[in-house]
């Protein structure tokens, strides 16, 4: 009996990457593992998508700055790449319609078929359940037509979440729960902070982000964040 065939697929992370840091790397790892393991999913290329300047959250630095960032960090890969499509764009978009653009040109206008995941962590997920936050069209096109992959720490409980909650567990099958026994906490926001105080940022981020790092002076002060 011949195999099934497996669904070709794009892992895309949104998000600041404000640096982007070793976590944000791991995230593309594991979830390559998990959807390839499912015997289901074929997985054939990551996207990293920084956000557009116009997001406005505090501490933000330049787009250019964020995409040389993350094109250094993921120099070494050979299938994940960094896309500035969000950055280059007159306002910020909305995640939904970032993942659509990504749908459309890698899929739709190549005439092939396959989809697309967002790679995330518990927080994100999480998020879904903030009044106003989310519009539930878009909470239900992303976690629905695409779906999630979830990496969470070891003891959290992500299921209990999604079973509690009627919008999510309704796309239940296309929310994929990765624990991540060898979690690392590693934010950029405590890698922004050590910075601005005068300490190592080291193995934090790759070497070749924190040379550009200092090469460009950012992260120093909070007015030049």
């Amino acid at each position: 009996m011949a195999a099934p065939s497996r669904t070709k697929v794009w892992i895309v992370a949104c998000g600041s990457f404000n640096p982007i840091t070793y976590m944000h790397l791991r995230l593309f790892e594991l979830a390559r593992d998990s959807l390839n393991q499912t015997e289901r999913y074929e997985v054939v290329g990551g996207i990293v998508s920084p956000v557009n300047d116009a997001y406005g959250k505090k501490d933000l630095i330049s787009g250019e700055h964020r995409i040389n960032m993350c094109r250094l960090a993921t120099k070494s890969s050979d299938w994940i790449r960094v896309d500035d499509w969000e950055v280059k764009q007159s306002e910020w978009t909305r995640t939904r319609f970032t993942l659509e653009h990504f749908d459309k040109t890698l899929y739709a206008d190549q005439g092939e078929s396959g989809t697309l995941k967002m790679v995330c962590g518990g927080d994100l997920l999480e998020s879904f359940a903030v009044p106003n936050l989310w519009a539930a069209e878009d909470r239900d096109v992303i976690t629905g037509q695409y779906g999630l992959v979830v990496i969470t720490r070891a003891g959290s409980n992500p299921e209990k979440f999604v079973h509690e909650s009627d919008a999510l567990y309704k796309n239940k099958d296309q929310i994929h729960i990765v624990t991540d026994w060898c979690f690392n906490n590693c934010s950029s926001t405590e890698v922004r902070r050590a910075l601005r105080r005068g300490n190592s940022a080291r193995y934090l981020v790759p070497d070749e982000v924190l040379e550009y790092i200092q090469k460009n002076d950012l992260y120093k002060t909070t007015s030049s964040l």
